[in-house]
């Protein structure tokens, strides 16, 4: 019932930044925590960074902390993930994702996934 889709990825240059935006439909009229998550070619899915149901709450993996910001404004569905000083490492399909039970930082405490956008950056 949940659907989610993201935009914003694409080609980046190193130290640049980029802007996804996640959006929900359906489901209750009730506001999921969210969370983003992202797979490197030849890697595992890796957590990101996930914010509460209200937006009080962040949180980020160490390796991006102080330059990606997450963010929601839940009038219109939507959760944002703000990328700054994007590094080569950093490419990888993005996935937007609503929490269900269980931890911010695993997958298994995700119910719903987006399809992913492409986030390439180039050295």
């Amino acid at each position: 019932q949940v659907q989610l889709v993201e935009s914003g990825g694409g080609l980046v240059q190193a130290g640049g930044s980029l802007r996804l935006s996640c959006t929900r439909s359906g489901g209750t009229f009730s506001n999921y925590a969210m969370g983003w998550f992202r797979q490197a070619p030849g890697k595992e899915r890796e957590f990101v960074a996930a914010i509460s149901w209200s937006g009080g709450n962040s949180y980020y993996a160490n390796f991006v902390k102080g330059r990606f910001t997450i963010s929601r404004d839940n009038a219109k569905n939507t959760v944002y993930l703000q990328m700054n000083s994007l590094k080569p490492e950093d490419t990888g399909v993005y996935y937007c994702a609503a929490k269900g039970s269980g931890s911010f930082y695993a997958l298994s405490g995700y119910d719903y996934w987006g399809q992913g956008t492409q986030v390439t950056v180039s050295s």
